[in-house]
């Protein structure tokens, strides 16, 4: 490959700049060197620490409620990814469209080395910031990229290698970046086509709930391709004019008139309404595009049935952004007895203002009724959750009461007015309560006692009203009295105190379970067979776990003829052999303690893999694994 004279010129500036290493390899790829290009026109010295800089609390909560539907998409491939590449020393990583990182999953070995100290949720990776790296140049780009060793810009991430691809939605927008990143001696050549796979698996389910009130029509030259990464997608308004299509869909009509706005005859020389109506007698049909090559075409989502009472109003504009759920939608199922007792409690509670305590296991459900209780209370201030365990106990009281500028190494000049703040007029759940530090627990009970919020750093103290509730899936009075706990504290919290019970022992699982798939995807449907398999299992992650096995399940596809009718089958493949186990809760704990530890004998005997892929903490695997000994 020649370069022009002030390419190259420009190319030895950079390695110049970043004093002359090369990787192993030697001269790089011209997509790195135009990254290093970009990082020494914006004034990085590579012999430096990269700048990371972490957003705060708040700002991580809203940015994961912004891309909420992407985040689900991204949290089911992650966890696969973690599947297919597990043992390897890896960091899988979801960022948002700013390069902010939303999640993570990590093997434990990958904290063995100083590297990843910077790597961690509301981290922002941008290019500009952190030089050339996976998350930050596919940004930058628009492009999948691989950076391997001294092809970082900064080389102290030289040991790290990075794959990353860029994920966009219906529309072609850039929402977010997958990454997957290991040590460089340990790295997979297969990484980067898994991550690319991982992408258009989200770009293809984010396609389909953007494009829900369109008609999407699966095209593939084969029929059994219908259903896999490699077919297109095409969505049509009413008229039959082409609103959307995904790559696979620009490839496959690459030269004709595949573009938006053309119509579904220009396309493929029929009427769309003809069509439409043997799609529905047929399943599926060949077409010819205006090539004359032929494509087989199934209909894999169409909108639902309109309601018209009284004069046809005008249709409002499509809003840009992915729209939120329908308002009108029921937010929780509560046909059990135990569920139904717990939503009629927490509305007494917030129409008093009275602090509550949520209790049950991991993933039952605490902050679907926390959110439950803030509709309840009528209040028009925000919701705000903080994850008690997931905030560092150096910034913990910083990040709750907020600071005052300059208040420590770090803080920022305009200061945070904190947690607790943002949610003034509303809402706020303190999550996984259990993990507050000890000598915190006495500012959070001041705060309970007078509403008063002191920022560190700071001498005014600023009322704040707020509903308070906490959520906890362990037994708080034994945290009191291993000392791990106020007492006092305890007892402020748990003004009302409600139970979830797990879904294993939830009497409407089977409207649980449809009404959990019907919020991933409105057209999905379960058969009987398909719920039957489902209540066989012990779901010792509850409804985060069944969540990202019906994920996965809508995103393997179902038959081409019937692409959201999950049945038995598609179930089977995703959980472990149910097993027989005797009536009673005594075997509903076992059959949980039993699945834990099938799981965990399949990872090898990694617990962090197993509480990954189970959707449930550590110190759950750990309880487990002690109630089925070897």
């Amino acid at each position: 490959m020649s370069l022009s004279d002030d390419r190259q010129s420009a190319y030895s500036r950079a390695l110049q700049a970043r004093g002359g290493r090369l990787p192993p390899g030697g001269m790089p790829g011209p997509e790195i060197l135009d990254s290093w290009l970009r990082c020494m026109q914006a004034g990085l010295d590579s012999r430096g620490a990269a700048p990371i800089a972490v957003v705060d609390a708040a700002d991580l909560a809203r940015r994961r409620e912004r891309a909420e539907v992407t985040r689900r998409l991204a949290q089911a491939e992650l966890e696969t990814l973690a599947q297919q590449i597990a043992g390897s020393n890896f960091l899988l990583a979801f960022a948002d469209r700013d390069g902010v990182i939303l999640d993570l999953f990590c093997d434990n070995r990958f904290s063995m080395s100083g590297s990843d100290a910077d790597i961690l949720p509301g981290s922002c990776w941008r290019e500009a910031l952190c030089g050339t790296n996976g998350l930050g140049t596919a940004l930058a780009t628009g492009q999948s990229v691989a950076v391997t060793g001294l092809e970082h810009y900064f080389l102290h991430l030289g040991d790290l290698s990075c794959t990353a691809t860029p994920v966009r939605d219906a529309h072609g927008a850039v929402v977010g970046v997958l990454d997957a990143s290991s040590y460089f001696e340990s790295r997979q050549r297969h990484t980067q086509a898994l991550v690319r796979m991982a992408a258009t698996n989200m770009e293809n389910g984010l396609f389909i709930h953007q494009m829900r009130s369109r008609f999407v029509l699966a095209i593939h030259p084969r029929p059994e391709f219908l259903g896999t990464l490699s077919a297109g997608l095409l969505a049509f308004d009413d008229e039959g004019r082409l609103v959307a299509l995904n790559d696979g869909g620009r490839q496959l009509l690459q030269g004709s008139t595949g573009v938006p706005g053309a119509s579904f005859e220009e396309l493929f020389g029929e009427p769309f309404e003809p069509v439409l109506a043997r799609l529905r007698r047929n399943g599926e049909l060949r077409l010819r595009d205006a090539f004359g090559s032929s494509l087989v075409a199934t209909c894999v989502s169409r909108p639902a049935e309109r309601r018209v009472a009284g004069p046809v109003a005008a249709r409002p504009a499509r809003a840009a952004a992915i729209p939120p759920p329908p308002q009108t939608a029921p937010e929780m199922v509560a046909d059990d007895p135990a569920v139904a007792e717990a939503l009629h409690l927490v509305e007494a509670a917030v129409r008093i203002g009275a602090p509550i305590l949520i209790q049950g296991e991991t993933g039952s459900g605490k902050e679907m009724l926390a959110r439950h209780a803030h509709r309840a209370s009528g209040r028009e201030g925000p919701f705000v959750a903080v994850n008690c365990g997931a905030l560092p106990d150096e910034l913990f009281e910083a990040e709750l009461f907020g600071y005052a500028g300059g208040a420590f190494t770090g803080a920022r000049r305009e200061g945070s007015a904190g947690l607790i703040a943002s949610a003034d007029g509303g809402t706020l759940l303190l999550d996984e309560v259990r993990e507050m530090p000890l000598h915190l627990q006495a500012a959070l009970l001041r705060f309970l006692d007078d509403q008063l919020v002191r920022p560190v750093g700071g001498t005014a103290a600023r009322r704040v009203e707020v509903q308070v509730l906490a959520a906890t899936n362990t037994d708080l009075a034994d945290e009191v009295a291993a000392r791990r706990f106020r007492a006092d504290l305890l007892y402020r919290l748990n003004t009302v105190c409600v139970a979830l019970p797990p879904l294993r022992q939830r009497r409407d699982f089977a409207a649980a379970a449809r009404h959990l798939l019907a919020a991933l995807d409105r057209h999905a449907t379960l058969t009987d067979e398909a719920i039957e398999r489902l209540a066989q299992h012990t779901w010792p992650g509850n409804f985060r776990e069944l969540r990202s096995v019906l994920t996965r399940a809508l995103l393997a596809g179902a038959d081409a003829r019937t692409p959201s009718r999950l049945e038995r089958h598609h179930i089977d493949r995703l959980l472990p052999p149910p097993h027989e186990a005797p009536a009673g809760a005594s075997a509903l704990r076992l059959g949980a303690a039993e699945t834990v530890r099938r799981e965990y004998e399949r990872t090898g005997g990694n617990v962090s893999q197993t509480s990954r892929n189970l959707g449930i903490s550590r110190t759950t695997v750990y309880r487990h694994l002690r109630a089925t000994p070897l």
